[in-house]
């Protein structure tokens, strides 16, 4: 982390000025302790807006409708709930994800189309609706509430995950905060995830979107839990301008600090997401360096981190390399084989596309942490990239053979 950036204890969505939220159970996951599934995020005045949505073809009324409200470029927050998806129940769903954001915008005294909606959950399930006009009253946003609606959004989350960062704009200390969810159904562009990020910088809203984009490029679009991708993952950005901090745009020379805070916000997210994977025992970097071009390195790094293959070397403490150069090979990424070197956990096996001589115990107990690092240099150039995954354990099998039951 840079020096600039300093972590915040204990940090979320609510420690930038002017942002409140809260959450509530009302009845759409089964109870279990401190257990909640309905949430508001708001900014007490209107926000600038940065949105990324999945690419997948099948998506959820909830994704939409925020899609369709996010073109303006501004909003007041978002109401969320986990518990279900809200997708494929046919035009039903638009109706209720719409009324979600009404019932809350009313609660709360802001306009009709103000709010975002995001829903995570079982698939093909209709929003309850009549637990929802129950009890959105019952939340009362405020501000220490950035827990409360981390913990609304989890599914099969083991822990809330959120923190936040501060940095300095012009001797003005500005907060970036953020949370997010998603354990699984967790695969590029993007995963099944929400995540939401606030910050009391005043940030141009072209700017933003484009900050965005890259952050989620560099993070949420570079982790892979399983391999399948969701139908309702959304990151959103809020910036209210609360810190009264001077107006950054791509012109700005605090841009790149800008940048760079929000670029560590979201991969410590994604890195949380990753280690919390259904089952998971071990996180897994991918670091492929001297590339021809970003493209590549990013295809390769994403390929070894997707591969099941490598997920279940990684779980056995096995230094089975020829599973890595299987996922390089199979990549679309430019190598030249006899250029590659591999290196587990900075342990040198491979050299010029060619085992070396290594100690496969040494390996072995190298591998047994919770952080194992495969680093990839293809030496045809000077672009690097990093993905992340993890192992893939009997527990992950278990637990998704019974999902629904």
């Amino acid at each position: 982390m840079a020096s600039m950036i300093e972590l915040i204890q204990n940090g979320g969505v609510t420690s930038p000025q002017g942002f409140i939220a809260g959450g509530v159970y009302s009845g759409l996951k089964t109870q279990e302790s401190d257990t909640l599934d309905l949430g508001i995020l708001i900014s007490e005045h209107e926000a600038n807006l940065g949105a990324v949505f999945s690419n997948n073809s099948v998506l959820s009324p909830s994704v939409t409708v925020s899609r369709s409200r996010a073109t303006t470029g501004k909003s007041m927050g978002v109401v969320a709930n986990s518990g279900c998806a809200n997708c494929c129940v046919g035009s039903q769903g638009e109706h209720d994800a719409i009324e979600m954001t009404t019932l809350a915008s009313q609660h709360l005294g802001l306009g009709e189309t103000d709010l975002l909606v995001c829903s995570t959950g079982m698939i093909g399930v209709e929003l309850p609706m009549a637990l929802i006009r129950q009890n959105i009253g019952n939340i009362t946003p405020h501000n220490d509430g950035g827990s409360e609606f981390a913990r609304s959004i989890m599914t099969t989350d083991s822990e809330e995950k959120h923190l936040a960062v501060s940095l300095d704009i012009e001797n003005t200390k500005v907060i970036i905060g953020g949370c997010a969810k998603g354990v699984g159904m967790i695969h590029p562009n993007m995963a099944t995830m929400l995540a939401f990020i606030t910050t009391d910088a005043d940030i141009d809203q072209k700017f933003l979107q484009d900050a965005t984009k890259k952050a989620a490029d560099l993070s949420f679009n570079m982790i892979s839990i399983d391999g399948d991708q969701s139908t309702n993952d959304t990151m959103l950005v809020f910036a209210n301008g609360g810190s009264g901090s001077a107006t950054i745009d791509e012109k700005s020379p605090y841009a790149e600090n800008f940048q760079e805070a929000l670029n560590y916000v979201c991969i410590e997210l994604a890195k949380k997401m990753v280690r919390d994977g259904e089952g998971a025992k071990r996180l897994i970097e991918v670091i492929v360096d001297n590339a021809p071009s970003l493209k590549d390195a990013q295809l390769a790094a994403r390929s070894v981190s997707d591969s099941m293959l490598v997920k279940a070397m990684v779980h056995g403490n096995d230094p089975n390399w020829g599973r890595v150069m299987m996922a390089v090979g199979n990549s679309g990424a430019k190598i030249e084989e006899s250029n590659l070197d591999i290196f587990i956990n900075e342990i040198h096996v491979v050299h010029e596309g060619k085992a070396i001589p290594y100690s496969i115990e040494a390996v072995v107990n190298a591998m047994d942490v919770p952080d194992v690092s495969i680093r990839i240099s293809l030496n045809t150039g000077n672009f690097n990239a990093t993905a992340w995954g993890c192992d893939l354990t009997e527990d992950y099998v278990i637990f998704n053979s019974a999902y629904s039951t």
